[in-house]
């Protein structure tokens, strides 16, 4: 009774460190204040504004640009090197599962660090300034690529081995029974791994100041994300206000994007169980 008491306490008291500082932004988005702490009465005017902000919908636009391309580029390239890893012979798969399980736990810095000196050499090859929205692509690929291969992974190892070879014996092609056999039955992990890649992409912040170049709808200019955006306000003063307009917006659709991908595995699994049992 005690051990259950105190979990119960455990538990709260981490779910409230998590999400009461998001609680507080979302209530002071209703409020004009500079400051957070500072009430100066209830209004909605922060909301208007913000889509009157050139400077912070041009870094909204950059950071979903970035989130949805690389979040694309990195489910494909990691659900394929699942299922491929996944049939290969057991050293080559134990190899790639190592490689894989190495950015994750790496520190971040290393990760942004490795990429700035390889772009600087192959820059100094080609005698070319190569920093771009390519090389912020790159970098938030290589960032989310190895959590895809994890996600799917699972999903492999759950799938009934012999589907593949039986539409293989009645007459399917390679890329066929790829397609009407293991996709159907991986899909929940590559949802799960597209959604982590656009999440790691969104508050990415040393990959995408090491990485970044001009492009995307800064023209001319360097890049600028929702993180280097407050980076950079941070350091000439306050953020601006309208700023927690924007993450309550932000949460409020992670939070449907989230029950609603939960609600369509929980759908998904319950089709399978029902397959299975017939």
């Amino acid at each position: 009774m005690v051990k259950k008491i105190f979990g119960q306490i455990y538990i709260w008291l981490i779910l409230i460190l998590m999400y009461l500082p998001v609680l507080v932004l979302i209530a002071f988005s209703f409020t004009e204040s500079v400051n957070v702490g500072e009430w100066t009465g209830f209004t909605w005017n922060l909301y208007p504004r913000l889509f009157n902000s050139p400077e912070i919908l041009t870094a909204l636009g950059n950071t979903v640009l970035i989130a949805v391309i690389s979040a694309l580029g990195s489910t494909i390239i990691g659900s394929l090197g699942a299922v491929g890893a996944f049939y290969m012979k057991r050293k080559w798969k134990n190899a790639i599962d190592l490689m894989t399980q190495i950015p994750v736990v790496n520190a971040e810095i290393v990760v942004a660090f490795s990429l700035t000196v390889m772009f600087v050499f192959i820059g100094n090859l080609v005698n070319a300034y190569i920093f771009s929205f390519w090389t912020l692509l790159i970098g938030h690929m290589c960032l989310s690529i190895p959590f895809v291969y994890i996600s799917v992974k699972p999903k492999l190892i759950q799938m009934d081995p012999s589907l593949y070879e039986a539409a293989l014996d009645l007459g399917a092609s390679p890329t066929q029974a790829l397609g009407k056999v293991i996709v159907p039955e991986i899909i929940p992990g590559v949802l799960s791994g597209f959604m982590l890649s656009i999440t790691l992409s969104l508050d990415d912040f040393i990959v995408t100041a090491f990485t970044r170049g001009n492009g995307l709808l800064s023209g001319d200019k360097k890049i600028e994300t929702l993180s280097t955006l407050v980076q950079a306000k941070i350091k000439k003063g306050p953020i601006p206000p309208e700023m927690r307009a924007l993450t309550t917006l932000l949460f409020v659709l992670v939070v449907i994007a989230v029950i609603g991908v939960t609600l369509y595995r929980n759908h998904q699994a319950k089709k399978i169980k029902n397959r299975r049992a017939f």
